[in-house]
């Protein structure tokens, strides 16, 4: 009897000492949880702030340079009408472009960019995929992407959304300005009263 009885208490010590040890766990796990929280919370943000620096950055060729600005909006509408140089400048630019784009689209896949994120960038996509030089120059540079992001802008170009990201441009302006040959650097110093 004595020895059932100590097997009791040992059992009802055990299991007091279960529930404590659960008592004492779940404050930890819920620190923990949070904690993750918080972590992903901020991996997100540096995510989002190093891809707005990368775009800044990326952008900057087209307001810091004219003559590139004029390549590009002329390649928007046919990637094919540019001559050799303006093909590599724009496809260049196009490369970069592109890959920040695959790197936002791997952000999305791993949870870091949020759905609403990764809309804002898919509509960016669509209205650039929208021209034809853009969807030429893709035609010529897909192979250097990966299969899945590949995928992504062959379904957006399938959609066949029409152009009206640089529709209010006046794009004949730019042609005229760059069938005139550009001024000698001594022409273009002198001004009027410096003879």
């Amino acid at each position: 009897m004595i020895d059932s009885l100590n097997r009791i208490n040992w059992e009802m010590l055990a299991a007091i000492g279960q529930l404590a040890a659960v008592c004492v766990g779940i404050p930890s796990l819920i620190y923990l949880a949070v904690q993750i929280r918080e972590q992903t919370r901020e991996r997100r943000q540096s995510a989002v702030n190093a891809l707005t620096v990368q775009w800044g950055d990326l952008t900057r060729a087209l307001h810091e340079s004219a003559d590139f600005t004029a390549i590009y909006l002329r390649g928007v509408h046919s990637f094919h009408d540019l001559d050799a140089v303006s093909k590599l400048r724009f496809s260049a630019f196009q490369n970069r472009f592109f890959k920040n784009f695959e790197g936002m689209y791997y952000s999305r896949c791993d949870g870091i960019l949020t759905p609403e994120l990764w809309g804002e960038i898919e509509r960016t996509m669509s209205d650039f995929l929208a021209y034809d030089g853009v969807r030429q120059w893709w035609e010529t540079r897909k192979h250097w992407h990966t299969e899945k992001f590949r995928d992504v802008i062959d379904a957006i170009i399938a959609r066949g959304d029409k152009p009206t990201a640089y529709a209010t441009y006046d794009l004949s302006a730019i042609a005229k300005q760059n069938d005139v040959p550009p001024l000698p650097n001594w022409l273009r110093r002198r001004g009027p009263g410096n003879d």
